[in-house]
């Protein structure tokens, strides 16, 4: 379908730039691919709703408190990243559409993985999953880190509320991402449907006046 002239003027505004790399940056953080093109607007509106339905989503999942074994919950508990044989976090294929805000789980549990204290008191570190009753080994550097099960009991029905606005936020991006790389869409076939309709009724009028003339 050809493009309009309207459509042509409003590309050529639009500076896309190198679409892959605008993608890329749209991933890293919400909204930095459209500042990179100088959309200004919609880079604001993308890092404030993202971020924010992010950061919500990270806050419920977080508490002070510490469990019945004495063990601290933290902040961030929600997003974290497993791919054991059996606890595999699907969530985070989500989560970690919001790019590099995620990205924290994923160096967390790599210092699980190689038996090394994790960072940041815990902050996106995946939890143990030893049975409720387990006791941790003495030489375990994390086992200060509470279980799942700990997680749940403390957290209620915030660990879910707070897995799903992370994993919304997630999914906005990747929308986000997608406009960065192929621009804003434009309605061009409503808008021709509208021109054929008004050239019938002004030929419908001429019409009228040339049988107006004739009878006249």
């Amino acid at each position: 379908m050809e493009k309009s002239a309207e459509q042509l003027r409003a590309e050529e505004s639009i500076d896309l730039k190198d679409p892959a790399l605008a993608a890329f940056l749209a991933w890293l953080i919400p909204g930095l691919g459209h500042l990179y093109q100088g959309r200004l607007a919609k880079a604001a509106l993308f890092f404030v709703c993202i971020m924010g339905t992010f950061l919500y989503g990270l806050n419920l999942g977080s508490s002070n408190g510490v469990t019945a074994s004495g063990r601290k919950i933290g902040w961030g508990r929600v997003v974290y990243f497993s791919w054991k044989e059996n606890h595999k976090r699907l969530h985070y294929i989500c989560q970690v559409g919001v790019g590099l805000p995620a990205l924290p789980a994923v160096v967390q549990s790599w210092r699980v993985k190689r038996g090394k204290p994790v960072w940041w008191n815990g902050f996106m570190a995946p939890p143990r999953f030893d049975a409720p009753d387990a006791v941790p080994d003495a030489n375990d550097p994390n086992g200060n880190q509470p279980t799942e099960d700990e997680l749940h009991k403390e957290l209620h029905r915030y660990f879910e509320l707070g897995s799903v606005f992370t994993m919304i936020a997630g999914l906005l991006n990747v929308l986000a991402v997608y406009d960065a790389w192929g621009g804003p869409v434009f309605s061009a076939p409503a808008k021709k449907e509208e021109e054929d309709e008004e050239e019938s009724e002004t030929e419908e009028k001429e019409k009228e006046k040339e049988k107006e003339k004739e009878e006249a």
